[in-house]
């Protein structure tokens, strides 16, 4: 048992990053995201004629097709009032795959939340905390080392991450636009980098709990001996 407790520990450990970052996602990309970021002091203006109006619509209507679920609509149903499609077929097909790469993440965060929830309940029946907790702050501590490195990046040349975590992601030059295209209009720049920088702040806020969460359950092992 103690072998297995070990194992479930460390599987913790390892994934809690990618839980971590994933929670951060799901928590920032909310309509409210974009409510502050657009009305945000300083945030550059659409210079091709969008309002912020215009922006809060048709950029909460895309981020609430990328998190949809139900597959029941596509990105070529947003239109302008004269009839015509809010993206072109290259920006339609790029939303497409960053829609399916969210949704295998998202998958996978789920499941894997599952699976804590069943590592917790039987450490409930087992009472044996420590392991669940040790796993999810070693988790944190890694989280952090990882933020710190994403973080660094950003000081140093935003753009070039960017680049690279498309590169990563995305084949070719898919992900590339014009700034006259809807998806520059609606998140330049600006709002990538904010949105990396909030969700770094999230997730050293969630990974700083798992390990406040550890160093208690170590009081408490202290306190109970």
């Amino acid at each position: 048992m103690k072998r297995i407790n070990q194992i479930s520990s460390w599987l913790v450990t390892i994934s809690s990053p990618f839980v971590i970052i994933m929670l951060a996602v799901r928590i920032l990309f909310t309509p409210l995201f974009l409510i502050i970021e657009y009305n945000f002091p300083g945030f550059p203006p659409d210079s091709y004629g969008f309002t912020t109006e215009d922006r809060l619509r048709w950029g909460t209507d895309s981020m609430n097709y990328l998190f949809d679920r139900t597959n029941t609509k596509s990105f070529s149903d947003l239109k302008f009032e004269d009839g015509s499609n809010i993206y072109n077929d290259r920006e339609i097909s790029h939303m497409i795959d960053v829609k399916v790469l969210l949704q295998k993440m998202l998958n996978i965060f789920y499941v894997i939340l599952g699976i804590y929830i069943l590592i917790f309940i039987a450490s409930i029946k087992n009472k044996n905390y420590q392991y669940f907790y040790k796993g999810l702050s070693r988790g944190g501590w890694v989280t952090i080392g990882l933020l710190t490195v994403i973080i660094a990046g950003i000081v140093i040349s935003f753009d070039q991450l960017f680049t690279l975590f498309h590169k990563l992601f995305f084949t070719g030059d898919t992900w590339l636009f014009n700034y006259s295209d809807t998806l520059i209009r609606l998140f330049p720049m600006r709002l990538w980098q904010d949105a990396f920088i909030m969700m770094g702040v999230i997730s050293l806020i969630i990974s700083f709990v798992c390990v406040s969460l550890g160093k208690k359950q170590r009081k408490n092992e202290i306190v109970g001996k």
